[in-house]
């Protein structure tokens, strides 16, 4: 089974080797928010050229087939801002054949949808 954890790891601490031991020759990486199609090399330089240091933690993760849903927590390393990645990850023969995420700032609700009194922080679910 393909290790989503040492993916993450290695993608947030920007180790372009590591990186790359993750991916087929040929992966399609998709960053759909910004409209951006990656080869595996443009990725890893994308990745790794990106300011600052990161942290983060896997949330969730999903399987069907050979398609993995991981939902990750991203912030970097002082903890100014977070956003939160969903990642679609098919794999072929132990390694990613395509990549396809989906990013987004974490942040409040906009002002219209807290003046009608709606919605609940998630960390306010009860199990």
């Amino acid at each position: 089974m393909f290790d989503c954890v040492g993916f993450m790891q290695a993608v947030l601490k920007q180790d372009r080797a590591e990186i790359r031991s993750y991916f087929a020759d040929d992966a399609v990486i998709r960053w759909h928010c910004t409209n951006e199609r990656f080869t595996v090399e443009k990725y890893i330089l994308a990745n790794c050229a990106y300011p600052g240091k990161w942290d983060g933690e896997i949330e969730s993760v999903h399987q069907a087939d050979d398609l993995l849903v991981v939902v990750t927590k991203v912030y970097p390393e002082d903890r100014s801002a977070s956003f939160h990645c969903v990642s679609f990850i098919r794999c072929r023969e132990g390694k990613i054949a395509s990549l396809d995420e989906y990013w987004a700032d974490d942040g409040a609700p906009p002002e219209w949808r807290r003046e009608m009194k709606i919605g609940k922080p998630i960390s306010e679910e009860r199990t």
